[in-house]
């Protein structure tokens, strides 16, 4: 039952019932992201509950979907504990253990550590309109092959930057990563004579590329452009950045007259 509950929790991550609430996680994650480098019998994650009242948790590994519920999740994998109470004021370790499998040799590969903390039922919920929360916390998880050794933001230099156009003929920064690791971009804006343009982080995979979405408004280069980026390393914090954007045959640049 305990078990069915928790899994309803993580689908839902939102338990209602009225009115007005103050809300806040309790448990922390030391770390933005995980990395995990092949040869390793484990790797541990460490959780603390800031609070002042005991937390139960549920942690879980997935491969992409957020949406998939955790009993239905196939990773080469085991987390322990999956399920956990922690005390006000303390911590928690996670082990990560690879079970093995066919990884690729040449490139990361990359999936999400779920934190999900379901605070204590209050004493007297039964007499007043509240909602409770379910916080979930989803960070990356890289897997590194051992025949990778460099730091991840070392080949910035090889990233190529350059205008084009998405389904809807809107104008986007497509970023080309031809390193083995995944760039995760912490954030990015294109400076093109006057104008300046804020585009959504995002992360771009090995050997793959990725597309630079405006936050608001639209892309619209008529001149030479620089973009100004930040790379995160494995540590979570950004390394600053910048290059030149280039046009593409089917998104000409135009310059000023």
């Amino acid at each position: 039952m305990r078990s069915m509950k928790l899994r309803i929790l993580a689908a839902a991550a939102v338990v209602c019932s009225a009115a007005t609430f103050a809300a806040h996680a309790a448990i922390t994650i030391t770390g933005t992201r995980v990395v995990y480098p092949a040869g390793n019998r484990e790797v541990n994650v460490r959780l603390n509950n800031v609070d002042s009242r005991p937390v139960l948790v549920q942690a879980w590994l997935d491969d992409g979907n957020a949406a998939a519920a955790p009993n239905e999740i196939k990773v080469p994998f085991t987390l322990l504990p999956s399920v956990f109470r922690v005390e006000p004021q303390r911590g928690q370790a996670l082990r990560i253990m690879f079970t093995g499998g066919d990884m690729p040799k040449d490139r990361e590969s990359v999936y999400w550590l779920n934190v999900l903390e379901i605070p204590p039922k209050p004493k007297d919920a039964d007499e007043r309109n509240m909602i409770q929360l379910a916080f979930r916390t989803r960070i990356k998880m890289f897997y590194r092959p051992a025949s990778l050794l460099d730091d991840p933001t070392a080949g910035r230099a090889l990233l190529k930057w350059h205008v084009e156009a998405d389904d809807k003929g809107e104008r986007v920064i497509r970023l080309d990563n031809p390193s083995p690791y995944y760039i995760s971009i912490g954030s990015a804006e294109v400076a093109a004579g006057n104008s300046r343009v804020s585009l959504r982080p995002d992360m771009a995979p090995p050997f793959g590329h990725v597309d630079l979405v405006p936050e608001a408004g639209k892309l619209d280069i008529r001149a030479p452009a620089t973009i100004s980026y930040t790379v995160l390393n494995d540590f979570g914090s950004p390394i600053k950045d910048s290059a030149e954007v280039l046009p593409t045959q089917n998104t000409p640049v135009q310059k000023d007259q």
